[in-house]
């Protein structure tokens, strides 16, 4: 889901079709919470940056496509934030917590398709900042 200039457009986001470039997926465990938007809200400041350097963000989260939609609108985000309701996507990456859904959690994954670097929060309450993400990805395009 991708509210941009106002309209919401729902799609399906696949890694496989963004082989080429390097992908930012931010697991953060609600919308709307302050910390979740502290952090996804920091990753927006940067955006033009991570785009400059050919990157995608993607946010993932287990809410559902309307509490995204509010919390992009509410937040002004303009990247796409995905809906891992059944918590597929976060048990394969291996960030589900038992009794809380998610670890926050930010992978870097390359060009080629193949994580290149991870943080795993232990409690959820910190998150790399965008310059830190920004140098991981530097080091995968330069």
């Amino acid at each position: 889901m991708l509210v941009r200039q106002g309209v919401r457009t729902d799609a399906e986001y696949s890694l496989a079709s963004e082989i080429g470039r390097p992908v930012v997926l931010a697991f953060y465990p609600g919308d709307a919470t302050p910390v979740c938007t502290a952090q996804l809200c920091s990753y927006q400041e940067e955006l033009d940056d991570f785009r400059d350097l050919g990157a995608v963000v993607w946010g993932i989260s287990p809410q559902g496509l309307d509490s995204h939609e509010g919390f992009a609108r509410g937040a002004s985000l303009a990247f796409p934030l995905l809906s891992d309701v059944g918590g597929d996507v976060i048990r394969a990456y291996g960030v589900h917590l038992p009794g809380i859904g998610l670890r926050r959690s930010v992978f870097v994954i390359g060009p080629d398709g193949v994580i290149r670097w991870r943080h795993v929060g232990l409690v959820g309450l910190r998150f790399p900042s965008a310059q830190v993400i920004r140098g991981q990805i530097e080091a995968l395009v330069v």
